[in-house]
């Protein structure tokens, strides 16, 4: 897992970056995905061990990253929508599509993450 890890690391970075320069470079707020991405890149990196109980820690952290930056993902794209509905702004709908992407890839990798912690016990890895 610590592999996909850091394939979903990359995948947050290049989220976060085209975001924030295919915009202009006008809001910071875009690199949100990046710095997500950054830190499940080093708890990847450092889930790349031989040590098992080390290897553990590391993905359990990950995973904890990953579905902080989900929750928080899925609560902006709401908030956001909500709001310049309620306010009769014009929609952002590129900020909304980062956000969404953010939530589904990070949902999926917790969902990856999971199955994988469900599988590792089940054959007596753990």
């Amino acid at each position: 897992m610590a592999k996909v890890t850091l394939v979903f690391a990359l995948l947050s970075i290049a989220l976060g970056l085209a975001g924030y320069f295919g915009t202009g470079a006008q809001h910071v707020t875009a690199l949100i995905p990046t710095w997500f991405g950054v830190a499940l890149g080093v708890g990847g990196l450092l889930a790349i061990s031989p040590s098992e109980s080390r290897r553990k820690l590391f993905m359990h952290i990950n995973v904890t990253i990953g579905l902080v930056g989900f929750v928080g993902g899925a609560i902006e794209a709401v908030r956001g929508y909500v709001h310049a509905k309620s306010a009769g702004l014009q929609l952002d709908e590129i900020a909304l599509a980062s956000k969404l992407t953010m939530t589904g890839l990070l949902l999926l990798y917790v969902v990856l993450c999971v199955r994988s912690f469900i599988a590792a016990r089940r054959s007596g890895k753990v």
